[in-house]
């Protein structure tokens, strides 16, 4: 990167944080000038990502690395801290803020129609969810690995709604698998792609459509440098321009890159209880040519990070049953009083946030220790079985709460709860 390149990089940075710092003070509120400064901080931080992008989408497409590009490990402070850094917050505030003003408003329409709305798609595309993984030396915006922040902002794009949450990350989740795990051809030829003004749509499959599925035992094979073999629930398949799919080889379970123009490549809707607004279709693959990607060690870590995301989603959502049932609790009356003075009702919205916090102290602890290269199997399982099995309660809780009006869409819980059934099934679509 040249020298201005960098000066310009450096400067949206200190704007930005300036910004940030300004949109924090209790001073604005006085002045009546809260709403101004976050709208700022929101559009600056937006094209500082995408500015940040197209300047080392030049460096990408000018040359072709003599090896591949990794990430090195964040740094250790040596203490027990999950506080998120400086940079963190700001674009966990941004993409919260995404997630409220754009994600929340169309959750009910996108969970209908089965699709999310291009231009919601093309909005998350601005964000720079697909840089997050990406080596600022082939067009990234880090420097270090990045669990973490991956982790945070699947959390906060999943409290607006977790079907297009995972709909924005499912390219993403590509662009870091090649990132992490791609030879240096693969990086060329694919990432410009992913940091362009133009993200393509694109999948990591790794479910497939039988009972008690394990992901170290695929049926999809790799033979010859052929795949055969169906996947199932794809986010976005029917468009996709790229997958990356997880096959069995003699040596063990690897992933590998295929293009879906093959005429061997089959896409077929499969709609689901949940996670509608994310277009899960199911992927059959006949003979279809497919490129390694990464070792069987990289397969193992790859469905590590992908259940980690998906916890990552599971903290998101269930913070929204949460916050919605609370005030709901406080303000709906019962024989003359709000039915939160109700014990049962009270100790149920207690455990939700008991449980809560449980989940996301596992979650962030496996992010961190990801981020740091450190071993986070052990972490990662915890993390999972806990999301899982108090992600489905806290769905089902909210939906108790709410009585009748828990079981029709005119509130959102009930969606919610389809959606957190999901964290349980799914492997793959996402990566952090």
């Amino acid at each position: 990167m040249s020298l201005q390149e960098r000066t310009r990089r450096d400067a949206i940075g200190v704007g930005v944080a300036l910004l940030n710092k300004l949109a924090r003070s209790r001073a604005i509120d006085r002045f009546g000038l809260r709403k101004p400064a976050e709208r700022a901080v929101f559009e600056a931080t937006k094209t500082g990502f995408r500015t940040a992008g197209a300047l080392s989408r030049r460096f990408a497409a000018a040359s072709k690395p003599a090896a591949p590009s990794r990430l090195p490990a964040a740094r250790g402070t040596g203490r027990f801290d999950l506080t998120p850094t400086e940079d963190q917050q700001m674009m966990v505030d941004v993409v919260r803020e995404f997630a409220a003003d754009v994600l929340r408003p169309a959750a009910a329409a996108a969970d209908t129609a089965c699709v999310t709305d291009p231009s919601v798609l093309e909005s998350s595309a601005e964000l720079g969810l697909s840089l997050i993984e990406v080596p600022e030396d082939l067009g990234g915006i880090v420097t270090e690995r990045s669990a973490m922040t991956g982790v945070l902002v699947a959390e906060a794009l999943a409290h607006g709604d977790m079907g297009q949450a995972v709909a924005c990350l499912a390219p993403s989740a590509v662009s870091t698998a090649i990132s992490l795990w791609g030879d240096e051809t693969q990086q060329a030829t694919y990432l410009p792609a992913f940091t362009g003004s133009s993200v393509p749509a694109a999948a990591l499959a790794l479910l497939e459509p039988r009972a008690l599925f394990d992901p170290f035992e695929l049926k999809t094979r790799s033979t010859g440098g052929l795949l055969n073999g169906v996947k199932s629930l794809v986010p976005r398949a029917a468009e996709a321009e790229l997958f990356v799919i997880g096959a069995q080889t003699d040596a063990g379970p690897r992933l590998f890159v295929v293009e879906p123009d093959h005429p061997g490549v089959t896409i077929e809707a499969e709609p689901s209880m949940g996670l509608r607004a994310a277009s899960l279709s199911r992927v059959i693959l006949a003979d279809v040519p497919a490129v390694p990607l990464g070792t069987v060690e990289d397969y193992a870590e790859c469905v590590r990070l992908s259940r980690l995301g998906w916890c990552a989603l599971a903290l998101g959502t269930a913070r929204a049953v949460l916050d919605y049932v609370t005030p709901y609790v406080n303000s709906r009356e019962a024989f003359g009083e709000p039915i939160s003075h109700r014990q049962s009702v009270a100790f149920m919205v207690a455990n939700i946030g008991i449980e809560l916090e449980g989940m996301k102290l596992v979650t962030y602890r496996a992010a961190s220790r990801a981020s740091q290269g450190l071993p986070f199997a052990r972490e990662v399982a915890l993390a999972r079985r806990l999301c899982a099995e108090q992600g489905m309660r806290i769905g089902t809780d909210g939906v108790q709460l709410l009585g009748g009006h828990g079981f029709v869409k005119e509130h959102p819980v009930e969606r919610w709860y389809r959606d957190l059934r999901a964290i349980g099934v799914m492997e793959g679509a996402v990566l952090v």
